[in-house]
């Protein structure tokens, strides 16, 4: 390294462009302002802290929820710069705070890759914060300067003397920009969790002073691993059946891009794969996920053919035979990533492809020759979910027939609306045939379209393909939708080309039964229609628990602290002559109940399902619909205090 590119000053820090808009429209830099927005300002200060810690000049982060909301972020790197920036002139700590992508990532001396390319820097942070204090401890001295919504208070001045080397960033998120201004642990959690698997060897420190548990200590978590992505592998895995004692890790750098991949192989039949660039999850794949699955395939397939393992066998093995139960993780650092897609989540840069492509090649080359044995239980593995495809396709190939056969494709079951524009069209997936028929009476059968569900469907999550696709209820719910398996990229794909409706709304009792059909539809979903979560066409109806009533006054209520301001409002301190109806099921609701509450546009509540972070879903997904009885058990007993005891 030259000297040059070892000094981390004022000249290291490039600035781009002003930060005026970032107040008026804060949703085009963060997303959203109300729970991801808020949280998101939290990883744009961590992603800094990150990069110091790649260019191998940190290893310790500290996040720190305050009891006032407020967020405190410490590092031991060497400090933000305080020197005058030279093209500003004030101290370089107050431009990076203030200019929008000023910071020493755009200046390829100072950061090889950078986590916070995709985002916005700390400015952004900011811009969006009552209030920003930044304390630097550099060369022995202490260094601070104040913000307020992007203002600098005072200018940058030294306060003392120091032994610590680092930065600490403390910000509170500014009440008239956000929606919602309470951190929720978990969500931290997740993502530091995530950061430290994907940054192996740094340690990530999360306390929450707002709670204490049962020995008085506060809420905390230390996340940190050695083994990196393998140990991300094991921890998604972590509710499956591994048929392979180790995880497959494969690391180097090729072409100058550094690749890291970890991979197993489980009994499940799903694939599962999560690919990352520069620490951003990467939801719609690209270049880097193509290189792999191109490698994975190739290698795989060369292997079972020369060890003459598929020689006996009379079924054609493809390419996605090779990705059953298969669970991977991806990462790849880019110097200057080109993202694109629908979310901006899918790395476009060609030369990745080649880059991921050779070093899996290689290495799962020396892997299957070196370990024969779990070479073989994989050829094994492949041929099963070969074998599985076959049977698959022809009860895909009997949904599809039966589709085109049947009186307009349509199951007999549903009943449709009048309008055929998909945009404006929406279907309730209904529980049972006695709500099913109330949702008939009370819909707008000019856009409304309602299908009755029999009973609780099919758990896919243990189940082989080919008898998901024999389901009835299922069978039904791809025939009403208009969808069906296989696109000209990929056979195994959904196809929404002729997709009915832009709303597909769950509607279940609001008990514990109800809760459970839920959840199974989503695994459903989840599993073999995520397109359709990923678009936003997939919510949830919620109707309501209660209705308040005295006299000729009555009100609906959604939750109990509504019902109880309503006894209140009706009945003042004792809530005399108040009645209180309790709803268990839909079909306690009459026709005109269940429309104004539940199904009508204008004052309906409904819940839009989305993935946020589709490691963590899967994992979710695996351990509450999965074989293995220990960690769900430990999931009930560890949120058995947020559960709604209908008793």
């Amino acid at each position: 390294m030259s000297e040059e590119q070892k000094n981390y000053d004022g000249g290291s820090i490039q600035i781009l462009e002003g930060l005026e808009a970032v107040r008026k429209r804060p949703a085009m830099y963060i997303g959203d302002i109300g729970v991801k927005g808020l949280h998101h300002l939290v990883y744009e200060v961590v992603d800094n802290s990150i990069d110091e810690a790649l260019a191998g000049h940190a290893s310790d982060i500290y996040v720190t929820i305050n009891e006032d909301d407020s967020i405190t972020v410490k590092d031991d790197g060497r400090g933000i710069p305080i020197d005058p920036h030279p093209k500003d002139g004030r101290s370089t700590l107050e431009v990076v705070m203030t200019v929008l992508h000023a910071g020493g990532k755009f200046d390829k001396d100072s950061y090889k890759v950078s986590g916070g390319l995709h985002g916005v820097g700390v400015s952004c942070v900011n811009a969006l914060s009552i209030m920003l204090h930044a304390e630097v401890h550099k060369d022995g001295k202490k260094y601070e300067v104040e913000f307020s919504r992007g203002a600098a208070k005072y200018p940058t001045r030294e306060i003392g003397t120091t032994d610590y080397r680092g930065t600490i960033v403390t910000f509170k998120p500014d009440g008239e920009i956000f929606e919602e201004l309470e951190y929720q642990y978990e969500i931290l959690a997740k993502r530091m969790r995530e950061l430290a698997f994907l940054n192996k060897g740094i340690s990530i420190t999360l306390t929450d002073l707002r709670e204490k548990d049962e020995k008085g200590e506060y809420i905390g978590q230390r996340f940190h691993s050695e083994d990196g992505l393998a140990g991300f592998v094991k921890y998604i895995d972590a509710n499956r059946e591994v048929i392979m004692p180790e995880v497959m890790s494969m690391e180097g750098e090729r072409d100058g891009i550094p690749v890291e991949v970890a991979m197993h192989y489980n009994t499940s039949y799903n694939e599962n794969i999560h690919s990352y660039v520069n620490n951003i999850n990467t939801h719609e794949g690209g270049t880097h996920l193509a290189g792999f699955r191109r490698a994975l395939t190739r290698t795989l397939k060369k292997y079972a053919d020369e060890s003459g393992l598929l020689a006996k066998e009379k079924v054609e093995v493809s390419g996605d035979d090779f990705r059953e139960g298969l669970t991977a993780v991806i990462s790849v650092k880019v110097m200057e990533p080109q993202f694109e897609g629908q979310t901006k989540t899918k790395l476009g840069n060609k030369e990745v492809s080649g880059a991921v492509d050779k070093l899996v090649g290689e290495m799962l080359t020396a892997f299957l020759e070196e370990h024969p044995v779990e070479a073989k239980i994989i050829v094994q593995k492949v041929l099963l979910a070969a074998k599985a495809r076959v049977a698959a396709k022809k009860a895909r190939e009997m949904v599809q027939r039966k589709g085109t056969m049947s009186s307009m494709g349509l199951p007999g079951k549903l009943s449709d609306c009048s309008e055929t524009d998909p945009e404006v069209c929406e279907i309730f997936l209904v529980e049972g045939d006695s709500a099913g028929g109330t949702a008939k009476q009370g819909r707008d059968r000019n856009f409304q379209a309602i299908l009755p569900l029999r009973g609780k469907i099919l758990n896919v999550e243990k189940a082989i393909s080919h008898k998901v696709f024999e389901n009835e209820e299922i069978k039904n719910m791809y025939t009403a939708l208009g969808v069906s398996v296989g696109t000209e990229e990929d056979h195994r794909a959904l196809n929404i080309a002729k997709l009915r409706y832009h709303k597909i709304v769950i509607m279940t009792d609001a008990d514990v039964d109800g809760s459970h059909i839920s959840t199974l539809i989503l695994t459903f979903f989840f599993r073999y229609m995520r397109e359709l979560v990923e678009k936003g066409y997939v919510y949830i109806a919620t109707p309501p628990l209660y209705l308040v009533k005295k006299g000729s006054k009555s009100s609906y209520a959604w939750d109990d602290k509504q019902r109880d301001q309503l006894q209140f409002e009706y009945g003042g301190e004792t809530g005399q002559g108040v009645g209180i109806q309790r709803y268990k099921g839909l079909g306690e609701m009459n026709a005109e109940q269940l429309w104004e509450t539940t199904m009508n546009p204008d004052e309906r509540i409904l819940k839009q399902v989305t993935i946020d972070d589709s490691a963590e879903a899967d994992r979710v997904f695996s351990m509450l619909m999965g074989d293995e009885v220990p960690p769900r058990k430990d999931f009930i007993e560890r949120n058995a205090k947020y559960a709604n005891i209908d008793a």
